[in-house]
């Protein structure tokens, strides 16, 4: 069975985007995953198709109105988990991306404006995710990263299987540096050690160097590690 991504926005037009291209693009050809777009403002009841209100208590901006984002949710048929992208969600991992990668599919809400209004996000069941710390226009941008990050980890995507086995975050370290020919480029040489068809040897000048930047460039990343005594 394939991998199902339900999107409710109000920009549908931006998707596949990205998605129709390379791999994800050729995955979705092959049908290992599908796409299912849905306008929240189809699920408005008035004639100008509202979808936005002022924030109760005041302030700045719109908020999604949670009658008609909640009648968008129940009318898209969606496997998987509920998934809202916002700026307060929990950080996008690594981890996260290979448990949805595992599953049938998930729903994800694109949320606009100041935000959605609370009692959606809690009687929808909705798990707000983050794909940094900063803000976007909107949902849309974040939900292109998770799908991607997803959809390249799903069987017979990527060409071969262990190449999303020595990538960064995949075991709390970041990714070694990478060469090709030609050998000699710009007076810089690729590292003879990388020449030498000692692959035990390799595969330790790989593992020193990725701690090496991992504590140079994540200090969170490589305490994380020590607590954990890996």
């Amino acid at each position: 069975m394939s991998f199902a991504a339900t999107i409710l926005t109000l920009f549908p037009d931006m998707f596949p985007g990205p998605l129709g291209l390379s791999l994800a693009g050729r995955a979705l050809e092959k049908g290992v995953w599908s796409l299912d777009v849905h306008d929240i403002r189809n699920a408005a009841t008035d004639r100008h198709r509202t979808v936005d209100d002022h924030p109760a208590g005041g302030g700045a901006g719109m908020v999604l109105k949670p009658d008609v984002l909640a009648s968008a949710i129940d009318a898209a048929p969606h496997q998987g988990p509920r998934l809202l992208m916002s700026p307060r969600g929990e950080p996008l991992t690594q981890a996260l991306v290979r448990e949805l990668a595992s599953g049938p599919g998930c729903l994800i809400v694109c949320g606009r404006f100041e935000g959605v209004d609370e009692r959606v996000i809690e009687k929808r069941g909705l798990r707000e995710v983050s794909v940094g710390d900063y803000v976007l226009s909107g949902g849309e941008p974040a939900a292109l990263v998770l799908l991607d990050a997803v959809i390249r980890l799903l069987p017979g995507v990527m060409g071969r299987a262990e190449s999303g086995t020595e990538e960064s975050f995949e075991d709390g370290l970041l990714e070694h540096p990478q060469f090709t020919k030609p050998n000699l480029w710009e007076g810089l040489e690729i590292p003879e050690i990388l020449l030498s068809g000692d692959h035990k040897a390799i595969a330790r000048w790989k593992r020193e160097r990725r701690e090496e930047l991992t504590k140079a460039r994540r200090p969170d990343l490589w305490a994380a590690r020590k607590d954990q005594k890996i």
